[in-house]
């Protein structure tokens, strides 16, 4: 069905006074999952129209999309989307930032610690004389990422891990706000054979200090990079400070499209939701500024590399990952990140008169709200 956006209002409020325990009947869930394709469509199409004003957009291999120079493609990004997948190694719970935007707010001081000495790779602890033997029996992945939650917070424990996996020919990247870098640790960090690291700008809100950073470590990786969620101000204070970004000589900047979870939800309450393929839940804002983002970086030919690192990446990377683990056809981890659906942050949209359906039918017999849907 093509459900109207009055009816889909009056059914979403409904759904959002439910009690938390009461679950959707299937005729009920087919009318919220009607709503969601229709707000979804209604998306899509306007990615579309700002897509085809980008004047030299570029695809990887179908999987993903980016404006500028290919050599410059984050080769992390590449064993994504095309080698084996990327492993993360987890090691540090804690962070020096609590952005709005991150996975985990609210709930930094109540992250779990992987343990003295030890290391997360693939949901097993290890302890760093333990990577030759996982090296020894397992295929070596194409890449590696550190994350979780603030690597140079205690970025010294790094370098022998760093060191062990350059040895063995595995690229790695790291992630960081930049906040706790210097040049002595980016240099250290180098030398152990990090061959890329990742700003999130987006975390300092694109501190001068962070930018020295970044142009610091350009002196002593292959390749240097931003990756941030794409808000509302994180492309103004970009925009702002575009310049001096610039002359640090870093060559890509992905640009994350935003996906939300329980911990994050709240800050994004009253803005303009949609649901992608029934997964994750992002502000409509997030990827429709990248696309402007993008166009502006083409005409102005900027001098790095602008990757949409969108939901649909993300969907095609977990696709990529589950074919090269051996995985059924169409096998994918990709997935909705709330045990159930939050319905009454999607009234906004729902209530907002500017965002239309593209095409709307009357509601089939039986599925009117005075019908008693199961």
């Amino acid at each position: 069905m093509k459900i109207s956006k009055k009816d889909a209002l009056t059914w979403f409020e409904f759904f959002a006074s439910l009690p938390e325990e009461e679950e959707l009947m299937p005729g009920q869930m087919e009318i919220a999952l009607s709503a969601f394709a229709q707000i979804e469509t209604a998306v899509n199409a306007r990615h579309k129209e700002l897509m085809a004003q980008i004047p030299h957009l570029k695809s990887l291999n179908g999987r993903t999309f980016f404006v500028g120079d290919e050599s410059k493609f984050p080769g992390g990004c590449r064993s994504c989307l095309l080698g084996t997948g990327l492993s993360a190694v987890r090691k540090t719970n804690r962070c020096d930032a609590a952005c709005k935007f991150c996975y985990d707010y609210g709930a930094l001081n109540a992250q779990s610690p992987v343990g003295e000495g030890m290391w997360e790779i693939g949901g097993t602890k290890f302890y760093e004389e333990d990577l030759d033997l996982l090296l020894s029996i397992y295929p070596k992945p194409t890449g590696i990422s550190y994350v979780y939650l603030e690597p140079f917070m205690e970025i010294e424990k790094y370098y022998g891990v760093v060191r062990k996996f350059h040895e063995a020919g595995i690229h790695q990247h790291l992630y960081t706000n930049g906040l706790h870098a210097n040049r002595e640790n980016l240099k250290a960090l180098a030398q152990a054979g990090l061959d890329e690291i990742r700003f999130n700008l987006g975390a300092s809100h694109c501190a001068g200090k962070v930018i020295e950073n970044m142009a610091a470590a350009r002196e002593y990786f292959p390749k240097v990079g931003i990756e941030t969620p794409m808000t509302p101000e994180f492309y103004a204070e970009f925009m702002d400070k575009k310049y001096p970004i610039f002359a640090t000589g870093v060559d890509f900047i992905n640009c994350a499209e935003l996906h939300l979870n329980e911990n994050n939800i709240d800050n994004y309450a009253g803005e303009n939701l949609y649901l992608c393929r029934q997964g994750y839940v992002s502000p409509i804002s997030s990827r429709n500024l990248t696309l402007q983002f993008m166009r502006v970086a083409d005409e102005e030919n900027w001098p790095l590399l602008v990757h949409d690192c969108s939901n649909r990446t993300k969907f095609a990377r977990d696709l990529n990952l589950k074919a090269k683990e051996g995985g059924w056809f169409g096998q994918s981890s990709y997935g909705c990140e709330f045990s159930r659906l939050p319905f009454a942050y999607f009234l906004p949209v729902l209530r907002d008169e500017a965002f239309q359906f593209l095409e709307e039918e009357p509601m089939p017999t039986g599925f009117g709200m005075g019908d008693i849907v199961l």
